[in-house]
This record gives C-alpha cells, structure tokens and sequence, in this order.
C-alpha cells in the first residue's frame, strides 16, 4: 500500500495531475525495488568481485580460447567448470565428442584471462582429440531414462552354501543395493585358505567383482576391507614378503566397472599391529635398514558402479522415500576417512571384522529396506548387522563349520525371524532350536 500526499498547490494546479505525480512516486518505488532486488540476486561470484561470474562466461572464453590455439579444437565440448575459490580461478574441462576428459582449461575468476601455467597443454589436448575413435553408442531405451521409480529387489535374507563365483550367479542381475566383504586373506593362514599362486588369488577377486557388478543395481556400492599381506619367511636365510594386495585389486575394480570413490583407513590400536612380529628386529637393535613399520589398518575400499548418472537420480528414485528419510545418519558420524575402531576375535573364525566396521558401512551406504550382499560370508557379521539396521542380507559361504556358525549366530540375532531366511545349498534352520 502506497500513501501519495500532494500538498494544495499540487491538487489543484492545472499543470500537475494526481496522474503524473503518482507516476513519479511509483517510478522512485520501482527503483527502490529493483536496486533491492539486484543487491539480492548477486552472487557469490560477484561479491568477490570475479570479472567470470557464471559457468556460461567461463565456457565461452574456454571455446574462445581453444578456437583460437588450434582448429582441431573446435569441436570439443566442455563439461561442468567449477569455481575454484582457494586460487580464485575457474576450471573447465574439456571433452572429446564421446566426453572422455581430454584436458582442463583454467581462467582467471577475476580478470578473465587464460591461466596457461595451469591449462592442459594444448599439443596434449590435440593429442587426444586425434586419437578419439568415433563410435556408434547405442541410444538407451526411452523408458529407462524415464524410470521414475527405481525397481525393489526381489531378493529376501537368504544364505547361500557353495563357492560365491558360481552361486552368486544363480541369482538376479541387479538385485542387490550393497556389497559389503572382507575377502580371505592370501595364504595368510593355511587353516583359513591356500591358493597355489598370487595370479590364481586375483583370478578369483575378479571372478567375485564380476559377479558384484552384474548384481548391483545401477550407480550402487561395493565396499571391500583388505590389507596388505605379511607371508613370513620359511628359514634365516629368506626375507619375508609382503604383498601390496589393495593396489592389485584397485586396478581390477576399475577394469570391472567401477569408479574408485574413496580409501578408508581402518586404524586399530598402536598393540595390535604386533602379533605380525613385524618391527621386533629393529626395537630390539634399532639398526638402519631394518626399520619396519608395525601395521595398524587396514583398508576399507569403496567403489560405485560404474553410470552417467549422479547419486541423486538413486536417491530421488528410490522405490520408497519413507525409508530414505528413515536412513538419514544422526551426528555423531565419521567425518574422516580414519576410523579407529578396536578388531574383533572369535574362537570359531580367524579373521572376523568388528560389528562397528560393518555398521558405518550398512548405514552410509545403503538405505532400510535394501539388500546387502556378503560374498564371503564367514561368521556372518554382515548379515547381523543388516538385520539389526533393518536391511535384507545375503550371504554366501562355502566353508560348511561357518554355514553351521552363521546359522547359529543368525537364531540369535533374528529369533522367529530365522524361520522366512532362505537358505541354498543348504538346510534351513532347524526349528527345533538345536542350532541354538
């Protein structure tokens, strides 16, 4: 509501309407506003006073750029720039015609010129252009791009008996939300696994995240804890070995599909590290060359499958939103990637990982109501723990003693529940409670 006050010379003053001096008054308001308003809609780019305030600026002078070093760069498209802030540049990368990442572009956020220096090379960027190999990419079928909803696993908490490379691949191809495992170690234990060559251990880690990849469903995670092995020495005159296995399965993950998200440390307390005898020689002489660090962590690998899509489409297409609002994780979370968290022990299995490793895993990487899949099922931490967040498990073992102890440990956690668990290759529970 305006107020226009008009004094008595301007109510009757043939020269002056009400008209004219209301449109004045109105004029100076409209002003008022839109100068009110250009102070709000000023962005955060502008406020630090960048000459480059929008990814539509920084594209254009990237083209422009690039058109003008070379002709053979015209046809590269741009993916999204991103405002650098701590060096006040923007960085935009460039793409061949398949948008495989050929090289950046950085410009100055505050004058708008080419930061050479920190630019991919141009003959690079030619390079790579040149080696581009056009191919035919099949159109994805419209309904898939339209999916709205993202399709509920048909899978319920089932217990598998028999070697996971085989077993897995009875089952659905994307019916699982989550893989979460610590495979056996190699030739750690010979009570625990013996394989006759380190080649034929990777042969099956691949053979398992094949069958991970066709099991998950579009854009979902596979998380795997392992460490690098100590395979202690047979006399005094032979060096003990220790095998890097992480960085070996790392690279058969990205050859299978996925994209390497994050590395985890799992750090276990300063003693635990000891019972490897690993570093007594050099506490005991402390001589140059004979130092070796104790291990205390372990590595807790994370990949997504591999998708053009971003974490929200999985998020916003979840087929039941009440349960991603359920699954929302309270404060308190692991805001590094160290976790310290104190190792577990059994009696009936050599190498089980702690309750609380699993659940972090199950509760940033999964929602209620999905299914966690347990290659290596063991002593059947993950398909506790699964229960116990609300997820459906499934578990895959082929050790008949840990089938028998997950069983046992399963009646424990689940009570009745146990009784709809399905079991293959196996007996299913005896309801009798003799397995109690």
């Amino acid at each position: 509501m305006i107020e226009i006050c008009l004094s008595s010379s301007q109510r009757f003053s043939p020269s002056t309407s009400v008209a004219t001096s209301t449109l004045k008054i109105l004029s100076v308001h409209s002003q008022s506003n839109e100068s009110s308003m250009s102070e709000k809609k000023q962005n955060v780019y502008e406020k630090r006073g960048y000459a480059v305030t929008s990814t539509a600026n920084a594209k254009k002078i990237a083209q422009d750029f690039l058109q003008s070093q070379s002709p053979e760069l015209k046809k590269v498209k741009f993916g999204l720039p991103e405002a650098d802030d701590r060096y006040h540049v923007w960085r935009i990368p460039v793409l061949d015609p398949s948008k495989d990442r050929i090289g950046e572009v950085v410009v100055n956020a505050k004058s708008g010129d080419i930061d050479q220096a920190k630019s991919s090379e141009i003959s690079v960027m030619i390079q790579k252009f040149a080696e581009h190999t056009p191919t035919e990419t099949p159109a994805k079928k419209t309904s898939d791009r339209r999916r709205s909803v993202i399709a509920r696993s048909v899978l319920r908490n089932t217990l598998v008996q028999g070697d996971a490379e085989f077993t897995l691949a009875e089952l659905p191809a994307e019916s699982v939300d989550l893989v979460f495992t610590s495979p056996p170690y190699f030739n750690a234990r010979p009570d625990y696994t013996e394989y006759a060559a380190y080649e034929e251990y990777l042969g099956k880690m691949r053979k398992i995240i094949q069958q991970g990849h066709r099991l998950l469903s579009e854009g979902r995670f596979f998380v795997m804890n392992v460490s690098p092995v100590l395979i202690r020495r047979t006399d005094r005159n032979k060096a003990s070995r220790r095998i890097a296995v992480p960085f070996d399965l790392h690279r058969i993950f990205i050859e299978e599909g996925f994209d390497f998200i994050d590395d985890i440390i799992w750090e276990k307390p300063s003693g635990a590290g000891w019972a490897t005898g690993r570093g007594r020689r050099f506490a005991a002489d402390r001589t140059p060359l004979q130092y070796k660090a104790v291990p205390v962590t372990e590595y807790v690998l994370v990949y997504r499958k591999r998708t053009d899509r971003l974490l929200d489409w999985n998020i916003r297409n979840h087929h039941d939103q009440d349960a991603v609002q359920r699954s929302k994780v309270e404060d308190g979370y692991e805001q590094t990637n160290i976790w310290r968290i104190s190792p577990s022990y059994s009696k009936f299995h050599p190498a089980i990982f702690p309750t609380e490793l699993a659940e972090r895993v199950i509760r940033y990487y999964s929602f209620e109501g999905d299914v966690v899949l347990d290659p290596f099922g063991g002593s059947g931490t993950t398909g506790k723990v699964a229960y116990n967040l609300k997820r459906k498990f499934v578990m895959a073992e082929m050790d008949s003693d840990y089938v028998d102890l997950m069983k046992r440990e399963l009646t424990k956690t689940m009570g009745k529940d146990v009784e709809d668990v399905n079991f293959i290759g196996c007996s299913p529970i005896d309801s009798s409670g003799s397995l109690i």
